[in-house]
């Protein structure tokens, strides 16, 4: 898969779970649209990752990061609260979001191959 692809499919999953943990839920909490939020930027990031902008895929890391980090809270609250439905749905944005981050990784580090072995083959 490639790091436009898994973000894509994070940005969707962030924006629809959270709409769905706020829409679903008998007592709403606005801190649930915080992954919306997150999932409309690296949505609105989409093109510049697709096309391998590095500046816009370095900020559609950071913010992946960023949520990722963020989403503990909700998974040990929900883990608290025994919710096995919103440990599930966070577990995914997780899950979605870790994803995203190793094929980011994957692919920085495929980009400084290539590189390199340009470079390599110009010496010769």
């Amino acid at each position: 898969m490639k790091a436009h692809t898994a973000s894509l499919i994070n940005a969707l999953v962030l924006i629809a779970f959270g709409l769905w943990a706020y829409f679903g839920s008998e007592t709403p909490s606005p801190t649930a649209f915080i992954p919306v939020g997150f999932g409309v930027v690296i949505l609105a990031l989409y093109k510049g990752v697709k096309k391998e902008n590095k500046m816009v895929a370095h900020i559609a890391v950071l913010l992946t990061l960023v949520i990722l980090i963020a989403l503990i809270k909700p998974l040990t609250a929900a883990l608290g609260r025994h919710d096995s439905v919103a440990v599930v749905r966070v577990v995914v944005m997780m899950l979605t979001s870790a994803l995203s981050m190793f094929f980011f990784v994957k692919s920085f580090v495929d980009v400084r191959r290539a590189r390199a072995a340009k470079a390599g083959g110009k010496e010769r």
